[in-house]
């Protein structure tokens, strides 16, 4: 079963969402993030946040703020963004967090993964996302020269929660999930993948919860420009 997963991107204290990863291209919606929150307790089972700011800078920059929503949603949460220490990682542990997710870390210093997913089994996601078929890093400014798998493969036998798979050029953009992608990427590497970007219509949503090994979709821009509700989406996937 594919189950939905909303996403909340942080920029200078506001949601966001960027084109295609590019800082240069941001919508801003007039969403207040702990309300929102709030009202999405108890109708999924996961919240997705990403420290926008913690991802470029390398430095995560709202802590206490994702400590208010992990208090608003509850269990469940799972943060991205600027988590390239293991002092960063605990103290998003210890604000409510569930699952950190580790995309930048993973290229540059895998033994903190390593570190990380013995301490917290289940607690760690690995992002995988890629930009012209590699793995980009630093908020998807630079790419590195390892393919997506070959960062899977890296942490084999771990207890790693999932692999998140987005593929850059179509997140934002609305235009269709990279649903092959991901599907191979769930099939080489035996681990489920949640699968992020591009998704537009409801259409794209029952073509992810058709496939195997895609227990997650995330869903970002297109909740927020209402181009379904998330009582459709929900249903579309169920």
């Amino acid at each position: 079963m594919t189950e939905l997963l909303p996403a909340i991107d942080l920029l200078d204290g506001g949601v966001v969402r960027l084109h295609r990863g590019d800082y240069a291209q941001v919508t801003r919606y007039p969403l207040d993030p702990l309300a929102h929150a709030t009202f999405l307790r108890g109708k999924v089972p996961r919240l997705h946040l990403v420290d926008l700011e913690g991802a470029r800078s390398g430095t995560a920059a709202q802590h206490e703020f994702i400590k208010s929503l992990c208090k608003a949603f509850g269990p469940g949460v799972q943060v991205g963004g600027g988590v390239r220490d293991v002092a960063t990682a605990e103290a998003l542990y210890a604000a409510g967090v569930t699952r950190v997710v580790l995309g930048t870390a993973a290229v540059r210093n895998p033994e903190l993964v390593r570190t990380l997913a013995s301490a917290h089994p289940g607690g760690v996601i690995l992002a995988v996302d890629a930009k012209d078929g590699l793995v980009a890093v630093d908020g998807w400014t630079t790419s590195s020269t390892m393919t997506a798998l070959e960062v899977a493969r890296q942490f084999e036998g771990l207890a790693i929660d999932s692999l998140l798979y987005t593929d850059v050029s179509r997140d934002g953009t609305r235009v269709g999930p990279a649903t092959e992608a991901t599907l191979t990427l769930a099939r080489e590497s035996g681990r489920g993948v949640i699968a992020s970007g591009g998704v537009g219509t409801l259409e794209h949503l029952r073509a992810l919860a058709a496939a195997p090994g895609v227990p997650f979709v995330i869903v970002g821009r297109a909740l927020l420009d209402g181009a379904f509700t998330l009582d459709q989406a929900i249903e579309a996937l169920g």
